[in-house]
């Protein structure tokens, strides 16, 4: 058998701190190297493997092509590799991620699939946190969190994981009531249930009806997505809610009010701190839930 030529691994890994932090000052911070030092590490791997990996200009490193193709082909195995070692580590016997979420994601989208992240990584497992204000404690009593908003703060590492739309929901006994034509008499005499921290929703719906004045009988405000539909299902308002909280609640209690294509304000977000994408749980939780496409 051919003996085979590995590559560098002190270089590999500053290649791949690079592209996954996005910044060579980045890497090199979290590698305690300097710039000049995480340079000549990756100059290494590209007189390795005969390709030019990044493009130089100033400050700023920029993958080539060849660089995206290699780090594409590269990454599966970089992270088996990962996996394989952690697995036959003696001081590793638990890894443990404290996370944010919201309780309607979580019953919705996240836990449904947990069970795929345990096989994958049995020694990864997740403190679950539902209180208010995650964006503002992740890097303090958080790893990382996922979040409804309109955007993160900058200073976080940021994926967005989707795109949504508002939707009235009701429950079908005041649905037909309702009907199907908007009628603002009818609609200012009902009650709406918006989320504390989701105004602009209702605002944006509001907007796509012409009905920027409109003022209804009532808004009942709540700090639960899952309280706010089942609080329609049972009659008591007009939820102000994502389509995809509808579908993936599949309650024939419920249904949508006209046929509206309102862009939701919000969107789910996973957050954590730069560095924290070099600790293994977050970065193991991170690359799950990207590839997994929740």
């Amino acid at each position: 058998m051919p003996k085979r030529r590995l590559p560098p691994l002190r270089s590999l890994e500053a290649f791949m701190y690079t592209v996954r932090l996005g910044s060579a000052r980045a890497a090199a911070n979290q590698l305690g190297l300097s710039p000049s030092a995480l340079s000549r590490r990756i100059a290494t791997l590209e007189e390795f493997i005969g390709k030019k990996l990044f493009t130089r200009a100033r400050q700023a490193m920029q993958l080539t092509d060849e660089g995206a193709a290699f780090h594409e082909a590269v990454l599966p195995h970089f992270e088996a590799l990962a996996r394989a070692v952690e697995g036959q580590s003696e001081s590793t016997s638990l890894l443990r991620l404290h996370l944010g979420v919201l309780p309607l994601f979580g019953s919705q989208r996240l836990f449904p699939r947990l069970a795929e992240l345990r096989r994958l990584h049995p020694i990864l497992h997740i403190d679950i946190d539902t209180g208010p204000h995650l964006e503002d404690r992740v890097g303090d009593t958080l790893d990382a969190a996922i979040v409804l908003t309109r955007g993160p703060s900058s200073g976080l590492h940021a994926v967005r994981l989707d795109e949504n739309k508002v939707h009235a929901i009701a429950s079908r006994e005041l649905a037909e009531v309702i009907g199907k034509v908007p009628d603002s008499d009818l609609l200012s005499k009902q009650t709406f249930l918006i989320h504390n921290e989701l105004p602009e929703s209702f605002t944006a719906w509001k907007a796509a009806l012409k009905l920027d004045d409109f003022e209804p009988a009532a808004i009942d405000h709540y700090d639960s997505g899952q309280l706010i539909l089942e609080a329609a299902a049972q009659g008591l308002g007009i939820a102000i809610m994502h389509d995809d909280h509808l579908r993936r609640a599949a309650d024939s209690r419920l249904t949508e009010l006209y046929d509206l294509d309102v862009d939701s304000p919000y969107s789910y977000w996973f957050v954590c701190k730069p560095g924290a994408l070099e600790e293994r749980p977050v970065r193991m939780f991170h690359d799950w839930l990207v590839k997994a496409g929740l």
